[in-house]
């Protein structure tokens, strides 16, 4: 069969062994898949991704020197199944997967490890167990992105944003793009998206944020400095001196399980959501110094390389922060129904698709973030 292969950075379009499934496993023809951020880091950062997971005890992630097909943002046909396999879906049903793959004596993550080849290719495999139908009413195109939006539901769930909350999007690259939708999907009133791109921008407001920030000209934390939330660094310390001043004023009063029960019934300060959806080094330290008091940061972006922040910057403004991955197979069913639904329309993220030989431009072209935000590949194209 077709495929790209990846090797020392080069993307070539070669002819590979076909794949036979194992038990438990299936074959689809791939009819989408999603080029995906974490594809153009792994490309060229392979090797620094390969030592942390390796230090982990995994030792399966992909290597420069190795020739890899990526892809882990697919849908496709049931084309086979391997031996003693239980045939849930006829041939030819549209499904979507989890991309892990049982192979080699462990388990890997589809397209990015030599041992499960990924989606840029005519065929891939998947376990049987992590495959779901893709609904009649939803077509290959936006079904193809249901990994990434996956990502994007785990992240939300993982932020805990409450409806009233201030929710704060740092990039609007796809992933970025798709926590805005996801934000939106799950009720959140105010969503605030600061990127760069011009293009991206747009994009952003057609995702349904509230607020579209330029941090060349304004910064995305300047409407909070008359807002519910603290900016200034001795603010909680004011906030609990007035408190008490007001509680130790009613004589009697079990001012200590006040202030309990108050936090039990959330009327304790908090501060916004912030969404790092950049994956560069320096911007977490960003949002760590600039974010009001209280903040929870919830990192998207993958950063393949070394990073730093100021501890004591975080300690002094008690930031809370929390690192996303994946999705566990429930938040990929509920992305795959809500897209199914309407209720969240990926249509503003796709903005271009090529064939197999067209894969190596795309990974170019989207280095540049006002011409794609998210391009598929049609191994038939």
């Amino acid at each position: 069969m077709r495929a790209v292969v990846c090797h020392q950075s080069d993307l070539t379009v070669e002819t590979v062994p076909d794949l036979t499934p194992a038990k438990g496993q299936i074959l689809l023809d791939v009819e989408r898949n999603g080029i995906c951020g974490s594809d153009l880091h792994a490309r060229t950062h392979c090797d620094e991704t390969a030592a942390d997971v390796a230090a982990l005890g995994y030792d399966g992630f992909m290597r420069s020197d190795q020739r890899v097909v990526l892809g882990h943002e697919f849908v496709g046909t049931v084309a086979d199944y391997g031996p003693r396999t239980r045939h849930h879906f006829a041939p030819g049903t549209r499904v979507v997967a989890l991309p892990v793959l049982r192979s080699a004596g462990s388990t890997h993550l589809t397209g990015l490890s030599e041992h499960a080849p990924g989606g840029l290719a005519e065929q891939v495999l998947v376990e049987a167990s992590m495959t779901m139908k893709v609904p009649d009413e939803l077509d290959a195109e936006h079904a193809a992105l249901t990994e990434p939006l996956s990502v994007a539901w785990h992240a939300v769930r993982k932020g805990q944003v409450g409806a009233k909350d201030t929710a704060v999007v740092i990039g609007c690259g796809p992933i970025g793009l798709a926590v805005i939708l996801m934000l939106k999907a799950s009720g959140v009133r105010h969503v605030v998206a600061s990127d760069f791109s011009a293009g991206r921008r747009v994009l952003a407001q057609r995702c349904g944020a509230d607020v579209v920030v330029d941090p060349a000209e304004s910064s995305p934390w300047a409407s909070f400095e008359d807002s519910k939330y603290l900016t200034e660094p001795i603010a909680l310390a004011e906030l609990g001196l007035s408190t008490m001043d007001k509680l130790r004023a009613v004589p009697l009063l079990p001012w200590a399980r006040v202030m309990r029960a108050a936090e039990r019934a959330g009327a304790s300060p908090r501060g916004p959501v912030v969404f790092e959806c950049v994956g560069v080094p320096g911007v977490i330290e960003q949002i760590v110094s600039s974010a009001p008091l209280l903040t929870r940061v919830v990192v998207v972006g993958v950063c393949m390389g070394t990073d730093s922040f100021r501890p004591s910057m975080a300690i002094n403004k008690e930031i809370e922060l929390r690192f996303a991955f994946a999705y566990d197979p429930s938040e990929f069913h509920e992305t795959l129904q809500m897209m199914a639904s309407g209720r969240v329309d990926v249509s503003p993220l796709i903005t271009g698709t090529v064939g197999l030989d067209g894969v190596a431009e795309a990974f170019t072209e989207l280095g540049d973030p006002e011409r794609h935000a998210k391009v598929l590949v049609d191994p038939r194209r």
